[in-house]
């Protein structure tokens, strides 16, 4: 038995469009865990809530000309987390192993974005791989509230224990002085919503690139407080003055790679809104898996 199977429990599929695991190109994963939420708790709840819409949102991406129903996809279900961050994290890099070592791109639905970290360290070669993260947050601090491994600490663990080729931040526009040093320090990439703001995609994006340079693989995580709340509200901690809709597709389309090997999408709080932010991310998912396969086909 594989550890894929092992941990993890059936749920309804994502998007209802179920392709057998051997025949599959992208395996969902959930991973409903927010042990160390510190404002808003209930990202637990999100991979059913994200499947659910999924269900009830059209398939067919404009951007890409490709169409959800025709891509081969299998959810695998939900990961059987613990009360124990590390526990749930090996347990994710165990199944995360498996899924690479069978040829195909895992997608992580959380929970909170503390999962990254496990999955990070599923891949392997981690000198070889550059993490680019959209998140208002740098979660670059050395322990909050007594927690060493935390929601706001575990890009510095990546950062230490990974050692990753590089960190790119997108979306930044929320952190403290002691995260901003330890930026500079170790050369890790952000960019604020304010400089996407002012320059256009082109520029942002040249930006991108250029600190990819060199990178073998690319991990992709998408905490969806990088959006303003006005378009995903329940979120673990929202920030004003993020990105819109239409800022965060195009900046998502322009960074697509085929170095890509895995992806995450976390933070969503169902508790508190009426779907819009369940249905943003199971969107972001049909955009992110759409902008593979066109690269795929490539």
């Amino acid at each position: 038995m594989s550890y894929r199977e092992l941990y993890t429990s059936q749920t309804p599929f994502f998007s209802g469009y179920q392709t057998a695991y051997e025949k599959a190109h992208y395996v969902i994963i959930g991973a409903p865990f927010d042990v160390t939420s510190t404002y808003r708790t209930g990202a637990r709840f999100a991979p059913l809530a994200i499947r659910e819409a999924s269900l009830n949102i059209e398939t067919f991406s404009f951007r890409t000309g490709k169409d959800i129903e025709t891509i081969k996809i299998h959810d695998t279900g939900d990961l059987h987390t613990t009360s124990d961050t590390q526990e749930t994290n090996n347990r994710l890099s165990l199944v995360t192993k498996d899924i690479i070592e069978a040829h195909k791109t895992p997608i992580a639905i959380g929970g909170e974005h503390t999962i990254t970290l496990g999955i990070v360290k599923g891949l392997g070669k981690s000198e070889n791989t550059a993490v680019i993260s959209f998140d208002a947050h740098l979660d670059l601090r050395d322990e909050y509230m007594n927690l060493k491994t935390s929601h706001t600490t575990f890009m510095r663990r990546i950062n230490e224990t990974i050692k990753p080729h590089a960190i790119i931040e997108i979306g930044t526009r929320a952190a403290c002085q002691e995260e901003l040093n330890y930026a500079k320090k170790q050369s890790i990439t952000y960019i604020t919503t304010q400089q996407i703001q002012k320059n256009p995609t082109p520029k942002t994006l040249s930006t991108i690139r250029k600190a990819l340079t060199n990178a073998k693989q690319i991990y992709l995580s998408i905490d969806m407080d990088v959006f303003d709340p006005a378009y995903a509200p329940a979120v673990q901690n929202p920030e004003p003055d993020g990105l819109t809709t239409e800022e965060f597709f195009d900046l998502l389309q322009g960074i697509m790679d085929k170095r890509i090997v895995a992806m995450d999408v976390v933070e969503v709080t169902p508790p508190y809104d009426n779907g819009n932010t369940a249905a943003l991310a199971a969107k972001t998912i049909f955009e992110l898996i759409c902008n593979m396969e066109k690269e795929r086909k490539l």
